[in-house]
């Protein structure tokens, strides 16, 4: 499991570094440059890169959890796993100078402007995942644990989409 969560930050970083240069080619001043990295720009790729592949791994187990796919326990307990560790990305993800707007990101002002539902939410979807990464442990099939479990999870997705996302 530990190579798995190495390999996967490593992942991420990799892909946050590489949105974050192929959204900017434009080279910057000097003075920018001996600056480092922006910030903002920098938590915006980080959270864009976590939401992808976050959605990558989501998408199959749903597909097993409607029976529009055969459930495979490996299977979806590494995308879950996966879900779980890049969940916890999402915690510094958000700080107020990421607050751009659109075509940065398509976080709502919201995010920010009522931080406390926002964190209450992303907390809930971090717990959830948790659960999800539990049950996926032990369930051999589709079972009603698993659909509980992932179901959850669908639901954190969706309120926060309908909360914070701009459509």
């Amino acid at each position: 499991m530990n190579l798995t969560l190495k390999t996967l930050s490593f992942a991420l970083l990799a892909t946050a570094s590489v949105s974050l240069f192929a959204a900017d080619p434009a080279p910057a001043p000097a003075a920018d440059k001996q600056a480092g990295p922006n910030p903002a720009k920098q938590a915006i790729a980080v959270r864009k890169a976590a939401f992808t592949l976050i959605g990558n791994s989501f998408k199959p187990l749903g597909d097993a959890a409607q029976g529009k796919a055969e459930y495979n326990q490996a299977d979806a307990q590494k995308r879950a796993n996966r879900i779980l560790v890049l969940s916890e990305f999402l915690d510094s993800s958000f700080p107020e100078a990421s607050n751009l707007g659109e075509p940065d990101t398509k976080a709502k002002a919201d995010a920010w402007t009522n931080k406390a539902e926002f964190d209450k939410k992303l907390k809930e979807f971090q717990e959830h995942a948790a659960t999800l990464a539990k049950v996926t442990a032990t369930e051999k099939t589709a079972s009603d644990a698993f659909k509980e479990a992932f179901g959850a999870v669908a639901k954190d997705c969706k309120g926060c989409h309908e909360s914070f996302k701009v459509k």
